[in-house]
């Protein structure tokens, strides 16, 4: 492998001219510029980029950690996100948790080691992870949540209303005369999930249609936010005495799973039964019918942890911020009007928008 000093060599000029060009340290003729360049093309020298990052401080590199990269819904995040690092000059180190809070520790010392710049996280486990918050003050990098909220105030915060799309979901199957509505919801220890589920609850209480209170949870089921677990929780549902005539589900996998569970059990969908998911991956569009869900705005989700992020790193800004976006409903052919409905006497859908707040601690 070519050296510093071949290069130098190879262009008749010294190692410190070299060091200069590669670095942008200090003003190189033009003429001399070009003879080092064609050196280090000519020999394939590549730049030690520790020892680079270690005069500089910085290594231009960002890490990532997701919970499950098989999630469709992160898989479009993180593209979102590197094509944003990318252009911004940094590369980006993803590493995937499973949604296990051990390896989330062993990954988060991996990147400590490898000196990044900035660090975004989804995390695993309940948001009120001590461990998680004294092991993200230990790397002292700029840090930004995303999704997830833990309770650590020194970090940026950009996520979607869950609550608030758990009520579009609930509040358009009321709008289609739907009554018994039930839900899927995913881990009890994910935030997201429960605040889904709340939306879910409080519109069937506006519309008067909120099971027993002794059975307040007669109509929730729970998954993994996987395929598998929302096919499972629909073949119980259809199995129930008295069925629902909707399901929402928490995420779009489980509502594909349950698609799949409708169609075994003979239950046409949106005829009998209307079904929506909530995220819009890119797959949502292209199941059978077409699944209405509550959609995430994952463009401005990821590229906005992105340039937050790298406001933090580039010294603009010290002071933590939380960005909250506001989802929309997406029909499709999912979801179709009750067969007895006559008419929906029930809120409507709030008007889609975007929020954006400063802060130095963060409330839930």
């Amino acid at each position: 492998m070519a050296t510093l000093k071949d290069v130098a060599l190879e262009a008749r000029v010294s190692v410190t001219t070299v060091s200069h060009v590669v670095n942008a340290t200090r003003h190189v003729s033009p003429a001399v510029r070009e003879r080092v360049e064609l050196a280090i093309r000519a020999l394939g020298y590549v730049p030690n980029a520790m020892a680079r990052s270690l005069k500089s401080n910085t290594t231009s590199t960002l890490g990532m950690l997701i919970p499950n990269c098989s999630n469709p819904y992160f898989a479009e995040i993180v593209r979102i996100v590197e094509d944003r690092c990318f252009g911004a000059g940094y590369t980006l180190v993803l590493c995937n948790t499973d949604d296990e809070p051990n390896r989330q520790s062993v990954y988060l010392q991996v990147l400590a080691e490898r000196r990044i710049d900035g660090l975004i996280v989804v995390s695993t486990g309940p948001a009120d992870d001590d461990s998680l918050v004294r092991q993200l003050h230990g790397l002292r990098v700029p840090t930004v949540l995303l999704d997830r909220e833990i309770a650590d105030p020194t970090c940026d915060l950009v996520e979607t209303a869950h609550m608030q799309g758990g009520l579009l979901a609930a509040r358009h199957l009321l709008s289609l005369g739907h009554r018994r509505i039930a839900c899927i919801g995913g881990p009890v220890s994910v935030a997201p999930s429960e605040q889904r589920i709340e939306g879910w609850r409080l519109a069937l209480a506006e519309a008067g249609a909120t099971p027993d209170p002794a059975h307040a949870d007669a109509l929730l089921w729970r998954g993994s936010f996987t395929s598998q677990s929302g096919y499972e929780a629909m073949h119980a549902i259809l199995r129930t005495a008295e069925r629902p005539s909707a399901v929402f589900a928490c995420n779009d996998l489980m509502a594909i799973g349950a698609l799949r569970a409708a169609h075994e059990s003979g239950v046409h969908v949106p005829d009998e039964i209307s079904i929506v998911g909530f995220d819009d991956i890119e797959l949502s569009a292209y199941t059978s019918p077409p699944l209405t869900t509550v959609a995430q705005p994952k463009e401005r989700i990821g590229a906005l942890a992105v340039d937050m992020l790298l406001e933090r790193v580039g010294g603009q800004r010290r002071d933590a911020r939380k960005v909250v976006l506001q989802p929309e409903l997406c029909v499709r052919g999912s979801t179709a009007r009750h067969a007895n409905f006559r008419d929906a006497a029930v809120p409507a859908p709030a008007p889609a928008s975007s929020a954006t707040s400063s802060r130095k601690s963060r409330t839930p």
